[in-house]
Order: C-alpha cells, then sequence, then structure tokens
C-alpha cells in the first residue's frame, strides 16, 4: 500500500489536465456489488492491497456499515492511475443501493459525469436498478454496465454457456429500453450500452476477474474459456487472464466522458444563468483560471473542522483564502481549507481546479444544492429526490441536559442528508424525525447515540399522512380578530399537471420567479390568470392572487402568505401536512391603518378560512404506500398473496421463472411497519426476500378514515374529534 498523501500529491500533477480527468459514479441495487467492484479499483491505485480486495469493503468505512455490511451513505475518493502509459484521475463515488439512502444516490449525480452500473444477471432489474438508472440519466451522466456475479448463472442455476449468454443478452436488451425510456433525447441512442463498443464488462468483483471486449482482444480469451475456468474454480486464472481492474479501468477510461466534454452538455441543463455570461463561458469551457464555481453535493461533520462541504468544480480553482458566495448569503464567506477525500479521511490540498471534486471548510452556512461562487450568480438547479419521508419517531434525550446536543446532532444529520425532516412538536416538545423507511431511522438513532453521544429515547414508527380536497368551495370569508379586515377566498384541488411541477422540483417552494413558469403552468392546468398570480408555493400547494385593485394588498402580502403556509403545514383535519390545494384570494376589504393589520390580524384572517373551506369541501387523508418486489418460492404463492391482500396490498403482477415467483405489490406503509418482515419471514420459512420502492401518495379508503383521524389527533394531544367549518367563521 501506499499513504494516501502520495496519492494526493500524484493526483495534484494531474488534476489541471481536463482531458485526464473521469468524475464517475457506482450505482446498483442493494447488495448487487458496488463496494466489492470498488475495491478492485483502490487496489490498483494502491490505496490497499490486492489481497483483501473484496473483502475490505474500504468505502464502507463507517461502524454501521460494517455491522450491516451495507453501504449508508456516499464515499468520495480521487484515485490516480495510469492507462496506456497516460496518468489519469477518477474521482469515484461508491453509492448506496438500498431505497431507504436513495438520497444520497441524487445527489453524487449531480457531481459525476458518469456511471458504472452494476446488475447481478440472476436478481435482474431490480426496483432500485431502475430507479438509481433514471436519476443518472437525467442528471446527464453516462452509464457503462458491469454484469456482476456472473458465476452465479453457473454455479446456482447450471445453465450452459449458451443459455447463459442468452440470458445476458436479455439483460442487455433491457438495460437499453431503460436508457432510452429515461436517457435525454440526443442521448437515447448514443449512450446505448453493448459488447461490441466495450461499454458491458462480465465478471465477478468478488474473486476479482472481468471480461469485456477489450479484455478478450488483449489476453486472447473467450467467454467460453472464462465458462470454463468458472466451472473449474481457478480463481487465480481466471484473474491473470482477466483482470477486473484493468477491464473496469479501460471502460471507464475509454467511455466516460471528461469534464470539457460533459460540461458542454451538462450545464445547460443543470445552471439556467446566462450561458453568454462571463461565468457561463467559464463553466462551459471549464475554465480553471475563470472565477470559483461550484454546487454543494455532500456535507460531512468533522469533529475539528466542523462542517465540511462537498462540491463538483464546474469553474475557477478553489484555493485557501478565496472569498465565496453562498446561496442565499448576502456576504462572502472565506474558504479556510481544501482537500481531498480519500474515502474516510480528508487529505489537504492546495488547490482544486475545475473538473475536480473539492472539500472546503469554512462555508459555514452551505447546505447541500447550494452554489458556491466567487461572483454571486444564478443558483443551479435544485437536487431533485425522488423518494419522500413517510416514517416518523419521536425522538427525545434522556437527560433535559442534553437537549442542546441533540438539537445540534439532528442539524448536523439534517445539513447531510436532506431527506430527514425534523420538527419540534410545540404540544409535548418532542423532536419528530422523518425519514425513507425504518431503516433509514435506525441508523438516523445510531448515529445520535454512537457519534454524537446523546443517549436518546424513541417512539414507536409513526406514518406520515397528507390532507388534500377532492371539490371546490368559493367566496368563503374571513375575518381578521379585530372585524376590521375581510378576506375572500375560494379553496379548490390543485391539478395534477401542477402537482407533478413541484414532485419534480421544477416549481420550487416560494414565488415562482420570472415569466418563464407562467407558460408551464398554464399547460399544467392553470389559466393564464391563475399562473399570473400565483404568489406562494408550500407543501404541494398554491396561492394565487386572483384580486384586482384591493387597496394595501401588497403591503400585507406577505402575512397572507405566513397564513397559507401555516395553514398547509398543520391542516385542519388531523394536523397532518396538507398536499394539492389551491387557494385564490379572490377579494378583500383592508383597514387603511397599517396599526390594525398587523400579524395577529392578518394571519388568522388567512388560515382560518382556508381551514373552513377545505372542511366545507371535505377533507380526504392521503396515506404513504410502497411498491414490494417480493421473490418466494412456488408453494408459498397462495399463502402470501392473501398476506398482503389482508394487508391491504394490491397485487401488481406475478411473473413466474421455474420454481421461483416474483409478486410486485403496492403497500400502506402503515400495514408493513406493523410486524410485517416478521410475519413475512414466519410465513414463507425464511426464505422471501423482499425490496420496497416509495410509490407515492394515495387516498385513504374512506371506511378508515375516521378511525386514523382520531388515532392521529389523540397521539399529537388534540381533541379526538375534528373541528366543524363553523368554528373558523365565526
Amino acid at each position: 500500500m501506499v499513504r494516501k498523501e502520495f496519492v494526493v500529491e500524484q493526483v495534484a500533477k494531474i488534476m489541471g489536465n481536463v482531458s485526464q480527468i473521469r468524475n464517475v459514479a457506482i450505482i446498483a441495487h442493494v447488495h448487487h456489488g458496488k463496494t466489492t467492484l470498488t475495491d478492485s479499483l483502490l487496489a490498483r491505485a494502491g490505496i490497499i492491497s490486492k489481497t483483501v480486495a473484496a473483502e475490505a469493503l474500504y468505502t464502507n468505512y463507517e461502524q454501521i456499515e460494517k455491522d450491516r455490511r451495507m453501504t449508508i451513505k456516499s464515499a468520495n475518493i480521487s484515485l490516480g492511475f495510469n492507462y496506456n502509459d497516460v496518468d489519469y484521475i477518477i474521482n469515484l463515488i461508491d453509492t448506496p443501493g438500498h431505497v431507504d439512502f436513495g438520497g444520497h444516490v441524487t445527489r453524487s449525480m449531480r457531481a459525476v459525469d458518469g456511471v458504472v452500473l452494476v446488475v447481478d444477471p440472476v436478481e435482474g432489474i431490480m426496483p432500485q436498478t431502475e430507479t438509481v438508472l433514471r436519476q443518472a440519466l437525467q442528471e446527464r451522466a453516462k452509464p457503462v454496465l458491469f454484469v456482476n456475479k456472473t458465476d452465479r448463472l453457473l454455479n446456482e442455476l447450471k445453465l450452459t454457456p449458451e443459455q447463459a449468454f442468452e440470458r445476458l443478452l436479455r439483460l442487455i436488451n433491457d438495460i437499453n429500453k431503460l436508457i432510452t425510456r429515461f436517457a435525454p433525447e440526443e442521448f437515447a441512442k448514443k449512450w446505448q450500452v453493448s459488447v461490441e463498443n466495450g461499454s458491458i464488462c462480465f465478471g465477478s468483483a468478488y474473486k476479482k476477474w472481468a471480461i469485456s471486449k477489450r479484455i478478450m482482444e488483449r489476453y486472447k480469451v473467450t467467454f467460453k474459456d472464462i465458462w470454463d475456468l468458472t466451472a473449474k474454480n481457478d480463481e487465480k486464472r481466471l484473474q491473470e487472464v482477466a483482470p477486473i481492474d484493468e477491464a473496469v479501468l479501460s471502460m471507464i477510461i475509454e467511455h466516460m466522458p471528461n469534464p470539457a466534454e460533459a460540461q458542454r452538455y451538462r450545464i445547460p441543463h443543470l445552471w439556467h444563468g446566462d450561458l453568454n455570461s462571463v461565468d457561463g463561458k467559464n463553466m462551459l469551457d471549464v475554465n480553471k483560471d475563470g472565477a470559483v464555481c461550484m454546487i454543494v453535493f455532500g456535507i460531512n461533520y468533522d469533529k475539528q473542522a466542523g462542517e465540511v462541504a462537498i462540491g463538483r468544480v464546474f469553474s475557477g480553482t478553489v484555493r485557501k483564502g478565496v472569498d465565496v458566495y453562498v446561496t442565499g448569503m448576502p456576504d462572502p464567506q472565506k474558504v479556510q481549507m481544501v482537500g481531498l477525500y480519500m474515502g474516510p479521511d480528508r487529505v489537504p490540498i492546495d488547490a482544486v481546479p475545475a473538473g475536480n471534486i473539492a472539500a472546503l471548510v469554512g462555508m459555514k452556512n452551505a447546505s447541500i444544492g447550494d452554489t458556491v461562487s466567487e461572483n454571486n450568480i444564478e443558483p443551479f438547479e435544485q437536487i431533485k429526490h425522488y423518494s419522500q419521508p413517510v416514517v416518523t419517531k419521536a425522538i427525545e434525550a434522556k437527560d433535559t441536559r442534553d437537549m442542546t446536543k441533540l438539537i445540534e446532532a439532528l442539524r448536523e444529520l439534517t445539513k447531510g442528508d436532506q431527506t430527514i425532516l425534523v420538527e419540534l412538536n410545540q404540544e409535548t416538545g418532542e423532536h419528530l424525525v422523518s425519514g425513507m423507511g425504518e431503516l433509514h431511522l435506525e441508523v438516523i438513532e445510531t448515529k445520535i447515540r454512537d457519534e454524537f453521544k446523546v443517549p436518546i429515547t424513541t417512539s414507536e414508527p409513526i406514518v406520515v399522512y397528507r390532507e388534500t380536497i377532492e371539490k371546490t368551495v368559493e367566496n368563503v370569508e374571513g375575518k381578521s380578530p379585530n372585524r376590521h379586515t375581510r378576506f375572500y377566498i375560494n379553496v379548490e384541488p390543485l391539478p395534477q399537471g401542477v402537482i407533478d411541477m413541484i414532485e419534480s422540483g421544477e416549481l420550487r417552494d416560494g414565488k415562482p420567479k420570472g415569466k418563464q413558469f407562467w407558460e408551464p403552468l398554464i399547460k399544467a392546468g392553470l389559466t393564464r390568470e391563475e399562473a399570473r398570480g400565483v404568489v406562494d408555493v408550500s407543501n404541494r400547494s398554491v396561492l394565487i392572487d386572483a384580486t384586482k385593485g384591493v387597496q394595501y394588498l401588497n403591503e400585507v402580502m406577505e402575512l397572507l402568505i405566513e397564513g397559507f403556509e401555516e395553514a398547509m403545514k398543520d391542516g385542519p383535519l388531523a394536523r397532518e401536512k396538507c398536499s394539492g390545494i389551491k387557494v385564490s384570494i379572490t377579494d378583500a376589504t383592508i383597514h387603511e391603518d397599517p396599526v390594525h393589520r398587523g400579524p395577529a390580524q392578518i394571519i388568522p384572517a388567512m388560515r382560518r378560512p382556508i381551514y373552513a373551506g377545505m372542511l366545507t369541501a371535505g377533507v380526504v387523508l392521503m396515506e404513504p404506500k410502497q411498491k414490494f418486489t417480493i421473490n418466494i418460492g412456488q408453494e408459498y404463492l397462495s399463502d402470501v398473496i392473501s398476506f398482503l391482500q389482508g394487508k391491504r396490498g394490491q397485487i401488481m403482477d406475478i411473473q413466474q421463472e421455474n420454481e421461483n415467483v416474483t409478486i410486485i405489490a403496492k403497500m400502506p406503509v402503515a400495514e408493513v411497519i406493523k410486524g410485517f418482515s416478521n410475519e413475512m419471514r414466519g410465513l414463507t420459512q425464511g426464505k422471501a426476500i423482499w425490496y420496497p420502492e416509495y410509490a407515492g401518495y394515495e387516498k385513504l379508503n374512506k371506511d378508515l378514515q375516521d378511525k386514523i383521524v382520531k388515532e392521529i389527533r389523540k397521539r399529537k394531544g388534540v381533541p379526538e374529534n375534528p373541528p366543524t367549518p363553523e368554528q373558523f367563521m365565526d
């Protein structure tokens, strides 16, 4: 092994030459072999010994990852390689495969120009395979394919070489169909993977061999030869004639774009500023001598240095002492230290030029998705997360003296993972922490206890519901407590097209900036007048100013927005967040004296008629669903279907191959967190394997709504029976 500092010295000599840089992520479904594959590249770079590669799982460096043998957070490492007598840098990110940690994958895609998609040919394309590939393609990261665990086709399925190759061809065709479906139109054909062009490897990351067109040509070996050696279990010879590090390295260097190529088509997609401006041209040209422009895609917490912002540098050169602006901050901040991540370690470096990934100390106010730039420029497009928190736990410090430490721990965790949502329950003083699933919350609890040393108590998992409406109620009157000001509003369901714009990140929370949103909103279902009148977006709901010539309205608009946001954050039926609500202010009579139209008067005059309108329309509770892919033996099919249907599951598809059956079902999260795992294992004698993925929110069965609402209200410490519209209209 060599010192990491030596590797960084070697990397520093190359990183100014853009043509010799590759920014790459390893992506896959859980347990398909990403980290095992990464080990072989680390061994090639001299970071670990080749003898321990595939067992060290070096980038799973956190204790919780070692205990679970699972990648939980993305790990960044910069590696130097010599290939065909040319030195290259690969800035590599090993990403998680479990659906609960998909947010790390989403963020990593912003930093890279290409991905190595790892697939197990026995399991095939699993739910998270499709999800991570879609995320990569939507961020315009070019894919190559590594088919891992190829030896399973022989050792477990007992296929002949011809049968195996036929199965592999089907897999490749299915991957290419996904690329056609999700890739930008201009790349749908160009980015197809194939054996002929060398963008596919077949191998075994654990046994450290892989074959590709390049390997076949260089070592004069065929797929049949590899199959025969696999049958003989001759691992040593396999590694000699089909070295995995060389196969994957050549595929990355020859098929992944360098930053100069990638930023030409990625920047117009990621940044909506003026491409003809000096900053725009600097990013398109990867100009290391221009002003610094970088996007933050990760935040790590260092006990000595504090928060460390990890970002892709698109232009300029980041150095210690450079003053930079962070999105939303009026004053510049000074870069205190620059480094590169080498897995668990951050190694200092003098400077990081454009086209590379840097770790900065000193960006105290930076968050994931923020733009860091020397000039105060238009920020980058927001990073869009595809899943949402659906399970909540109440977390308290065992000792009240640790409350400050708990708050600090939660603040650091949410900065590093935006898929964690933290709220304070005003009635109980508990912190309500929401995550993607039970495993996600378990990891958060473990980090609070082990890393931040805060003893805590937690509640049982709680499902996150939403409130919406299906009918329109017009001309609801809202009065200020002093009766001097009145507002008239319409409360309606928001068109699904607008909800989709919000879900995709195209329409952000807050007021839409600029006229460019008018046409998309009209196309999504609003009228032209409504699109022009949108004044706020919050919790997948919209506030519209539909008034004409109302005096003093502009002076109280910020308070009206505050009242709208309070209502959307805390709905009238079960005190859950609202979703899919369109509120239009149609008229108002506002007192001329500012003394009579302060926050205590205007906010309730907005919030109360929204509640009255929603309750009059009839509030509907929405529950989160997950799509489950369940693999079982044929003999358990009938029992498992009955079990799923008994938990309000909807069977979407059943696929059978020999004695193995795959059931695809949509399940309510509320049913899944109630002993689902133990019951499923008991039913199938522990032989079932299942994979969940986020499937959005759907309306709760009306027969269950009253019961669920009472349970939620009781838990929140409010009267069990919901209020009536009249209570908000006096």
